[in-house]
């Protein structure tokens, strides 16, 4: 019988996926008031420069990857996920006012670097629960919609960035403390409307990064997920590249808002073709279509390319996050989960660092066309592997 929780709202969408969605909604619209706007703080206002905007990014990004492991497992461990979840919520609303006060670029890294914890904290047991409140069969739907939602909410943001510009120009700071609102309604949400789904505690045992209690496939799919990384730089560089070729700082805002519409528009979509067809050929999609559009990005000569480039780049997005997820959940046994999704989210984000760095370096010293390019072509490589190591889509997943 199913349980309550998975009672759905509506297809594939029970309540506590719609809860989630919510809080992603809120949290990203705080999170993409500023960072669309984050590079241009650092590098005029702050005075940083390319490498450096590449070391905020990829360091934030790989400490969350740390925190995920840790919490991923503690959520398998004592079989509860929502606690975490408020917890590492909680600590990123902190660090909207940090932002908004810093004088200096390690100001910044800091702020980021805390911001990243929390993200690490919440992001393994919220993905967990999420799974543990879908039927099997629905999760690519299921993560997509909280994709969709997630993206929503960097629709918002970025027009609410937009707004608060055009009423103080250039004044950055106010639109950096206007993101506190939405972060600390994100947590009042999750605290009073998700519930927790009672799981089966694992066993006792020491924390480690062993991949003992799982299968060959999914260790495969964690290799290759860093190979893809490598090449997956912060998409803050997208934006310096946007400004380069002539889109405005007024219009950054605008331009990362239509991205995130597409997004919305792609996401639920693409999680529940994955259902139908299966995860490897969406997946392979969408990294093949995200090679194309950093070549794109690489060969680009004026603004009109980068606005068609980033709406295309979304659908990269819509095809693979959701499905990404729901191939997880796939290959691992329930009682895991939590730690699987630390791990997922460790591949990626310890490749994070090395990706934006090497991104920030060739751009530096050889310019962005090498600098996009190298992002093409270690997509070329991970979609190689996965083709030819990860023989696993869902029909045989659900069997």
């Amino acid at each position: 019988m199913r349980s309550d929780r998975k009672k759905e709202i509506f297809s594939g969408i029970t309540r506590n996926v719609f809860v989630l969605g919510v809080v992603s909604l809120l949290t990203d619209a705080s999170t993409e008031i500023i960072y669309p706007l984050l590079p241009i703080f650092l590098t005029e206002v702050l005075k940083a420069g390319t490498v450096f905007v590449g070391a905020v990014e990829g360091i934030a990004e790989s400490t969350a990857s740390f925190f995920r492991i840790f919490s991923g497992w503690l959520s398998d461990r004592i079989a509860r996920r929502k606690a975490l979840a408020v917890i590492g919520y909680g600590i990123s609303s902190l660090t909207r006012p940090a932002i908004a006060s810093a004088t200096a670029g390690w100001h910044v890294l800091l702020a980021r670097f805390v911001d990243r914890i929390g993200k690490g904290v919440r992001g393994a047991p919220r993905d967990a629960l999420l799974a543990d409140s879908t039927d099997k069969a629905k999760l690519g739907k299921a993560f997509g919609f909280h994709r969709s939602m997630d993206h929503a909410g960097a629709v918002v943001g970025p027009i609410i960035a937009f707004l608060l510009l055009a009423a103080f120009p250039g004044n950055y700071r106010a639109v950096f403390w206007f993101a506190t609102i939405p972060a600390v309604l994100s947590v009042l949400t999750l605290a009073l409307f998700a519930q927790e789904r009672k799981g089966e505690a694992v066993e006792p045992r020491k924390i480690s990064l062993s991949l003992r209690p799982f299968d060959r496939r999914f260790k495969l799919y964690l290799v290759i997920l860093f190979i893809f990384t490598l090449g997956n730089s912060s998409d803050a560089f997208l934006l310096l590249r946007a400004k380069s070729l002539g889109v405005s700082d007024r219009m950054i805002p605008i331009l990362w808002a239509l991205f995130h519409v597409v997004k919305v528009i792609t996401s639920t979509p693409g999680g529940g073709l994955s259902d139908r067809i299966g995860r490897r050929r969406v997946i392979l999609m969408g990294w093949g279509l995200y090679g194309l559009i950093y070549l794109g990005f690489a060969f680009a000569t004026q603004h009109l390319h980068i606005w068609l480039l980033f709406l295309v780049y979304a659908v990269y997005y819509g095809l693979t996050e959701g499905t990404e997820k729901a191939l997880v959940a796939d290959l691992v046994p329930s009682r895991l989960r939590g730690t699987a999704y630390g791990l997922y989210s460790f591949a990626i984000g310890v490749g994070a660092l090395p990706a934006s760095l090497i991104l920030g370096a060739l751009w530096r010293i050889v310019g962005p066309q090498l600098a996009f390019s190298f992002g093409a072509a270690m997509a070329l490589v991970a979609m190689a592997l996965f083709y030819a190591l990860v023989r696993t889509d869902v029909k045989e997943a659900l069997s």
